[in-house]
């Protein structure tokens, strides 16, 4: 399945997750995942709110409209973007990622 899939109303976005990494970043974007590092632990949910925080603070979006669709536990999440069109994500994600 595609990293960035349109959804009524915004994008799927699934999302490849690094927890306890050096900063909060975006690492890379493949055909499938885009990968992203964070600084929080994957305890209690604290590594789900700050990529919740970190996608909607990168898009420049309110963080209700990022909601963790499925891979609550897992390094592999879908995560929902109301409000934005894919076009629209990949281009801000891109801005964001290492140079290949």
């Amino acid at each position: 399945m595609p990293a960035l899939v349109p959804t009524t109303g915004g994008s799927l976005l699934t999302v490849k997750v690094q927890p306890r990494a050096a900063a909060d970043a975006i690492a890379g974007v493949a055909p499938d995942w885009v990968r992203i590092r964070l600084r929080a632990p994957p305890v209690d949910g604290k590594a789900n709110a700050a990529l919740s925080a970190f996608l909607a603070q990168s898009l420049g979006l309110p963080a209700r409209t990022v909601t963790i669709l499925s891979g609550a536990t897992g390094r592999l999440k879908r995560v929902r973007i109301a409000g934005l069109a894919p076009d629209a994500v990949r281009r801000i994600l891109a801005l964001g990622a290492p140079a290949p």
